[in-house]
């Protein structure tokens, strides 16, 4: 069982109209009981993406950000991207990095990674998210295994976002050191997902909507979800995210989880999205989120600009990067010509820090290492 057999029981257009139908009534109602403790409803959600949830904004970013300062009081997680390889075996409709794109690649070697790590470290992170494209040969597991060595000494929680892995490698990764995996479906439309993945295995959809499951038998500390924002219809892709969700908890009670909101941005190829996402849904979304699972790690990116990251920051999101680049070798040199996107939020990671202790938090640069799962087995 994984949650593809769940996946295959839900039919999308059902769930979308579920959410389009959603009244004024069901808004109120789970606004009523997500404001006490106790279990959370899926028709909750449903009701808080849905249009009509739009005119209640402001109750929610209140009990967005009441909620958030609970549980996770008045902190901010820093972390940063480290793009190793920009070479790829996917055509992705949307990717900068997509093998049809006509960019300069390159992979980073051991002493260029150590370079990055210096660089990086003077910058203040101790938590990474190690990137690269998709090319089994070039930047998997041999690369892996060759490249931990050297970045893991740097920091105090690694994490991942590269292509999907077996359980056994995901294993073994975790024994080297690697703490989190954050794998994105793009898409949980089916037909919408082919029309986009053109080539290579990512064309896969069943394989990677089973990553988490094997993440989660791994025992990886962390898994993060989400989807492309305006890749296919958010609302109804959003709810597919937050079942997932809920299946995942039930499943693999060990990990914890995040949920990332990566709206798409100009890069190389010039795709435009079909379904654009205003910034008042973003901020509809990440609340709803909070709102249904208060305990979910909420992730934003630099694709988002500065004002907004701003806003956003004191409302539900409890980790952030900012300095970022999105390019092999960026922070030792800086080569846009390499990026996989465009970011929104050019300001350095002190600017940033700076913005959030004005605003009265506390930033954390050193998430710790999770503990052995005894631990974790003797807290529930």
């Amino acid at each position: 069982m994984s949650f593809y057999d769940e996946w295959e029981k839900l039919d999308w257009a059902e769930q979308q109209q579920w959410v389009l139908q959603q009244t004024d009534a069901d808004v109120e109602r789970a606004l009523a009981r997500l404001s006490r403790p106790g279990k959370r409803e899926m028709a909750d959600f449903a009701a808080l993406i849905s249009p009509a949830a739009e005119k209640y904004l402001l109750p929610m970013t209140e009990l967005s950000q009441k909620l958030t300062r609970q549980r996770f009081g008045n902190t901010i997680n820093m972390y940063l991207p480290l793009y190793l390889a920009n070479l790829c075996a996917n055509d992705c409709a949307y990717c900068g990095f997509s093998m049809s794109n006509k960019i300069k690649r390159k992979v980073l070697s051991l002493e260029e990674i150590d370079r990055e790590c210096q660089v990086i470290r003077q910058m203040g992170f101790k938590s990474l998210l190690l990137v690269t494209g998709e090319h089994e040969r070039k930047s998997g597991m041999d690369y892996f295994r060759e490249v931990f060595p050297v970045i893991k000494p740097y920091v105090s929680y690694l994490m991942m976002e590269v292509q999907p892995l077996a359980t056994e490698e995901y294993r073994e990764l975790v024994s080297m050191g690697l703490d989190g995996v954050m794998v994105y479906q793009e898409t949980y439309h089916e037909p919408t997902y082919d029309e986009h993945h053109l080539r290579g295995k990512k064309k896969d959809f069943r394989w990677r909507l089973e990553t988490p499951d094997r993440l989660g038998e791994a025992g990886v500390d962390k898994i993060g979800l989400g989807a492309l924002l305006g890749l296919g219809d958010w609302r109804t892709d959003s709810l597919m995210v937050a079942r997932h969700l809920q299946y995942l908890r039930k499943t693999y009670w060990q990990s914890r989880y995040s949920i990332s909101f990566p709206r798409l941005r100009p890069c190389t190829g010039g795709f435009q999205p079909e379904d654009p996402m205003s910034d008042r849904q973003l901020l509809q979304l990440i609340c709803a989120y909070r709102l249904f699972d208060p305990e979910v790690e909420l992730s934003l990116s630099t694709r988002e600009g500065p004002e907004f990251r701003d806003f956003l920051m004191k409302v539900g999101i409890t980790t952030m990067s900012a300095g970022s680049k999105t390019q092999p070798g960026g922070y030792a040199e800086d080569h846009p010509e390499l990026e996989q996107f465009a970011v929104s939020d050019e300001r350095s990671a002190v600017q940033v820090a700076s913005v959030i202790q004005k605003q009265g938090m506390e930033v954390i640069w050193q998430e710790s290492s999770p503990q052995h799962w005894h631990n974790h087995q003797i807290s529930q």
